[in-house]
C-alpha cells in the first residue's frame, strides 16, 4: 500500500482482495486462504520462472501469458514473491497514460 496510487478492495466478491494502481489490477488473492497471489509478469520472465519454480504457474482465471499464480506455501522464496509484486506494480504503473502517472516511469526489476 506504500506504492504510489495503490488501492485495495473487493470488486468481485468478499473473498478476492484486489490491489490496483489507478484502477488497474496488479495483484489478486483470496483473503480466506492466502494460498497464492496472482501477479502480472513479463511473458519472457514468466516462462523461466515457471520452469524454475513449481509454485509459479500460469495465472488462475487470468490471461496465462501475462499473469502468474504464485503459491505462498514455501515453494517460492518470500523475497522473490516481493520482487514479483514490485514487477507487477511496475508493469501496470508504466502502462498508465503519462498524464495519469505524471510522466514518471519506474525502473524495471533486475532479473
Amino acid at each position: 500500500m506504500k506504492k504510489e496510487g495503490a488501492t485495495e478492495g473487493f470488486p468481485f466478491d468478499s473473498n478476492t482482495l484486489v490491489f490496483k494502481v489507478h484502477e488497474k489490477m496488479f495483484a489478486l488473492m483470496d483473503v480466506n486462504t492466502f494460498n497464492s497471489v496472482n501477479l502480472k509478469c513479463d511473458p519472457e520472465v514468466s516462462v523461466s520462472l515457471r520452469e524454475k519454480y513449481s509454485g509459479i504457474i500460469p495465472g488462475y482465471h487470468m490471461n496465462k501469458t501475462h499473469w502468474n499464480t504464485v503459491e505462498c506455501n514455501g515453494s517460492v522464496p518470500d523475497d522473490l514473491i516481493l520482487k514479483l509484486t514490485d514487477h507487477s506494480y511496475q508493469l501496470i504503473f508504466n502502462s498508465l497514460p503519462a498524464k495519469v502517472r505524471g510522466n514518471k516511469k519506474i525502473e524495471s526489476v533486475a532479473w
